[in-house]
């Protein structure tokens, strides 16, 4: 009878961990509702890990050291929510001025097409060619209803539960968790490294997010004021919409263009239409080339390619919380493989690392 041996063949093995990949994928994408909050908690945790070590040093135990950071980070989202809420009335008071707007935009270029739809049905019938019938009615859609919203709240709070959860139970375990992740990994005598690769993964996420979030708020905060100066309606809401969507590299800077030159249609008139997207795009151009290198590639140096390929990825496989998720991942799983080649020890700051 012949047995199965991933020892053997290399093209056995190879299919083992091809088809290992997809399943675990597709496991992935089903449970997306369950995974993508313990991932991002677990994200959240590694980026936290420094400020539970604090506590630590202090004097706090490990569980009143993870359940301070728990609350003092609940405490800072619903402080966000809080301050977001004026925006997102006022977002919500503008909606119908910028759906007119809109309708009136797409109603011109629908009677543009219409025209040139014409003149070719006219050449076409003009060649002898059998006019083809057409179907001018659309099925419109409409915003989600408050029925569809309350079924969501359900799934919603218990997102967040499995968010805070698996936040608290890391911050307790994690040190316990890279010790046992250390051994299965490797012999007795990788546990060590093993585990300072852990240490520098967290301690690289962390800067990084420090850094990404004092560059968002500058860029936020540049943009309102600019914005403030030509008479942009709302010119702190797109501040705080572009610093937040800075985050989500690629998607996040093409969606704030997208609703800057919607808000410039809307405000002005000529070529004033572009001044907005225009000034964002030049911050964003500023930030990416000059500020973000200056500040985040001393730490981290990541090919460009590489973050693409994974900001797409999770996208696809978790929507908005994939292009959150997406690079403190990627940059956690180069840590771990010590592509940074941090030489210096744990306690001391890390010098400039090679681009990958």
């Amino acid at each position: 009878m012949y047995r199965f041996s991933v020892h053997g063949d290399p093209g056995q093995r190879v299919a083992v961990i091809v088809i290992a990949l997809i399943l675990s994928f597709a496991a992935l994408k089903t449970g997306a509702d369950i995974f993508a909050p313990m991932t991002l908690a677990i994200v959240t945790g590694v980026m936290l890990a420094p400020i539970t070590d604090f506590f630590e040093r202090i004097g706090l135990s490990t569980g009143l050291a993870a359940s301070t950071v728990l609350i003092l980070g609940v405490s800072a989202i619903a402080t966000l929510a809080i301050l977001a809420e004026p925006v997102i009335w006022q977002i919500a008071e503008e909606l119908p001025r910028i759906q007119y707007e809109l309708r009136s935009i797409i109603a011109e270029f629908s009677n543009l097409v219409r025209g040139l739809q014409e003149i070719n049905r006219e050449v076409e019938e003009a060649l002898g060619a059998v006019p083809s019938p057409t179907d001018d009615q659309s099925e419109g859609g409409g915003m989600p209803s408050i029925t569809s919203a309350l079924f969501m709240a359900p799934l919603v709070l218990a997102q967040a539960l499995v968010f805070c959860g698996t936040l608290f139970f890391f911050l307790l375990t994690r040190k316990g968790m890279y010790a046992w992740l250390s051994l299965w990994i490797g012999t007795s005598d990788d546990t060590e490294e093993i585990q300072r690769r852990f240490t520098n993964a967290e301690r690289l996420v962390a800067r990084y997010f420090l850094a990404i979030s004092t560059i968002n708020a500058g860029l936020g905060a540049a943009l309102g004021g600019v914005l403030l100066l030509i008479d942009l309606p709302g010119p702190f809401v797109w501040a705080f919409v572009a610093a937040l969507l800075n985050f989500v590299l690629y998607v996040g800077p093409m969606t704030v263009v997208a609703g800057l030159l919607v808000a410039g249609i809307v405000a002005y008139d000529d070529l004033m239409v572009l001044a907005p997207p225009a000034i964002f795009l030049f911050l964003n151009m500023l930030e990416g080339q000059f500020v973000t290198p200056a500040f985040v590639g001393r730490h981290i140096s990541v090919n460009p390619l590489l973050i693409f390929v994974s900001l797409v990825f999770w996208l696809w496989l978790w929507g908005p919380i994939g292009g959150i998720i997406a690079i403190p991942v990627l940059v956690i799983a180069l840590a771990l493989l010590d592509i940074f080649a941090v030489e210096t020890p744990v306690t001391e700051t890390p010098v400039t690392e090679p681009a990958v």
